[in-house]
């Protein structure tokens, strides 16, 4: 190995071996992360150069780079479509791409990294076609979005702020229900001084971070650390209305707007030349000091002025509407508690109800049922099709639940932050349900609160028909929910099979929740591979199916075949909801889609082959030929899921691998091509 020379110096040093290293990631950390490092490792050895790739999937960083690799390479390669750490890189030329970059062009990448600039403490680096890039209006050395920019930045906020309306939700939820006293009037309050009034106000704590927390964390995604400070705080002013003459903050919308703002306007800010010796203080000072000043006033001073505006307003409107029919104001309170969760719509409508507290306590009433509809539907929904959601979404229903009987909307924030084209409408849908419900009942509210907790309490009159509202409501929400979700699964997964290509693999996975067992029946002829999960029952060498959706239903019935399926629409279901994420089709005749779904009873593999090939949507656009489907219990859909997955991914990255699977005549010579998967 020749020692590395300057990093500063040009990089034309093209008849030298070099050492490169390289980082690749994707979103769900499988199939394309090790795609990405399989290709950039065969090029670099095609060209005579050392390569180590470190790979950040789902089960961790594997070959993890070190400060010795680090200081003896001559230049860096990240291909990922998520944030990777790039400090460790400072004085190394670093190339950024997509992922996909590094399964199509890994020989262009590693020419290209020759000629990347050096990276810098806090300097930006030059980016691929898949990040972003050096076209009209960019520079060199930019940070640019690229497509799906908005989409990984709004749910790298939703990730981080989960754990903040988790924890001070149910600290909240928890004071109340073992300290607090009921009042005379109805309602509860926890005395000064004592310990549970201690757990609220941390509980208070979270719940006030969660909103600074989505922002910051919106702009990290899009403008690295230096996005952070502008977001943070940005997201704290969007939700104190104090600062812009408004009764109540914007809440969580609010806060995408200032994470948005803030991350964009950052790299605005990257994109000024500057003086040399004032590139050093730009990430730590000069960044965060500006872009905080100007997207604070401008929140303040032209944001906000119109959120306060319409907040005074709605109140106003809401005032003249109180002679109107009971049912139809019931459905404007309920739309309106629902729509933001706590943001300046939701506040009108709860401030209206309670400042009518005492003198018309059903206004209150209507919203007292509207309030607790969001968490609980939500929550319910987790639990009628687990398929639909990732194991942290089906905690955090579990937890809206809670926070939703205590009254506490904001429960349903984290669903609405990642769906809100499909959850604010289904929240809005039964909060106006219960809402009309509880108006039409006359069901009254003595105290400026909701949940089944007031009625528990002695605080609501005519508790049937109260908790009816809550009942119904909630399960227009959770049905609307799912069903909206189905749809727009049904939607991407129909786009996906229309097209035309050849030669890829799909690899259907689906993960189920369910007991460990063993097959019914089962008495293969032929080996046994992947520890058993993929049998000759379930090898099928001519697929009927020309769609998408089609193969994945002809899979999931083949595997019912073991007696290992409960339910053949659920785990259709389950791995087309895990479509509707991404494709899965990766191209080079690899696909791994992986889904959750109650379906199985223990970890059942299938394989078919299509002559013609199926349209998977893959990167490359070639057909799918080679056709995997997974399905494994929820016990075992940690590691044994990744295990599976990434054996598969591995061994089928080996055209000779492909083309004998291909070749293969019957069954018996299928799986004892598959055999040598270890």
């Amino acid at each position: 190995m020749t020692p590395s020379a300057d990093p500063s110096a040009p990089a034309t040093r093209r008849g030298q071996r070099l050492k490169l290293l390289a980082v690749t990631a994707c979103p769900t950390g499988i199939a394309h992360t090790y795609m990405a490092a399989e290709k950039l490792t065969q090029a670099a050895e095609a060209l005579g150069h050392d390569i180590k790739v470190e790979t950040q999937g789902s089960i961790g960083a594997e070959n993890v780079l070190t400060d010795n690799d680090v200081s003896q390479a001559d230049g860096v390669i990240i291909a990922a479509d998520k944030d990777v750490d790039r400090s460790r890189f400072v004085g190394k030329r670093l190339l950024v791409v997509g992922v996909a970059e590094g399964i199509h062009h890994p020989e262009q990448l590693i020419e290209r990294v020759l000629e990347a600039p050096v990276h810098e403490p806090g300097g930006a680096t030059i980016t691929g076609r898949s990040g972003g890039g050096t076209g009209p209006g960019g520079a060199p050395g930019v940070r640019m979005p690229g497509r799906g920019t908005v989409y990984k930045a709004l749910m790298n906020g939703v990730s981080y702020m989960i754990p903040f309306v988790v924890a001070g939700g149910l600290l909240i939820a928890v004071s109340l229900a073992l300290g607090g006293h009921p009042r005379p009037d109805g309602g509860l309050v926890i005395p000064d001084g004592t310990f549970w009034k201690h757990v609220n106000d941390i509980g208070v704590i979270g719940f006030t971070l969660m909103v600074p927390i989505l922002s910051g964390y919106i702009a990290y995604a899009i403008a690295d650390r230096p996005g952070l400070v502008p977001g943070m705080i940005g997201g704290w002013i969007a939700n104190t209305g104090a600062l812009y003459g408004s009764k109540s903050g914007a809440g969580f919308i609010g806060a995408i707007v200032t994470g948005f703002l803030a991350g964009y306007l950052v790299l605005w800010i990257k994109k000024i030349r500057v003086p040399e010796f004032v590139r050093p203080i730009m990430p730590i000072i000069v960044i965060p000091v500006v872009a905080t000043s100007v997207l604070g006033l401008f929140f303040i001073y032209v944001l906000g002025r119109p959120i306060a505006w319409v907040f005074e307003h709605l109140t106003s409107w809401l005032g003249g509407l109180t002679g109107t029919s009971a049912a139809l104001l019931g459905v404007l309170l309920g739309l309106m508690i629902a729509f933001d969760m706590g943001g300046p719509v939701n506040k009108t409508a709860f401030l209206f109800g309670a400042g009518l507290v005492s003198k018309n306590p059903q206004i209150m009433g209507m919203c007292a049922a509207a309030i607790p509809v969001p968490p609980l539907g939500q929550g319910l929904a987790t639990l009628l099709r687990r398929g639909m959601f990732s194991e942290q979404e089906r905690e955090t229903g579990l937890a809206a639940l809670f926070m939703g009987f205590f009254g506490i909307t904001e429960g349903a924030i984290p669903f609405a932050a990642a769906r809100p084209a499909r959850v604010i409408p289904a929240n809005m849908m039964g909060g106006a349900v219960a809402g009309a419900i509880a108006g039409l009942a006359a069901v009254g509210d003595s105290v400026p609160h909701g949940g089944p907790v007031v009625a528990v309490l002695g605080a609501v009159s005519g508790v049937p028909m109260f908790f009816i509202a809550i009942g119904v409501g909630m399960v227009v929400t959770a049905l609307t929910t799912v069903t909206l979700m189905a749809l727009g699964g049904g939607r991407r997964g129909g786009a996906a099979a229309a097209g035309a290509g050849a030669g890829a693999v799909a690899v259907p996975v689906a993960r189920t929740a369910g007991a460990s067992g063993t097959a019914v029946g089962a008495a293969p002829t032929a080996p046994e591979v992947l520890s058993g999960y993929l049998t000759g029952r379930t090898v099928r060498l001519g697929l009927a199916a020309v769609r998408k959706e089609a193969a994945i239903r002809e899979l999931a019935e083949l595997l019912a075949g073991t007696g290992r399926v409960r339910d053949v629409d659920a785990l259709v279901t389950a791995a087309l909801a895990r479509e509707e994420l991404g494709t899965t089709g990766l191209g080079e005749e690899i696909a791994i889609p992986h889904a959750k779904t109650d379906a199985v009873t223990a970890p059942v593999v299938a394989f078919a082959r299509s002559a013609e090939g199926i349209e998977w949507g893959a990167l490359d656009g070639s057909k799918a030929r080679l056709i995997f489907m997974i399905a494994v219990p929820e016990a075992l859909a940690g590691d044994e899921h990744l295990r599976i997955l990434a054996l598969l991914a591995r061994k089928l990255l080996d055209p000779g691998f492909r083309g004998r699977l291909l070749d293969a005549g019957d069954e018996a010579a299928v799986l004892g091509v598959l055999a040598d998967i270890r």
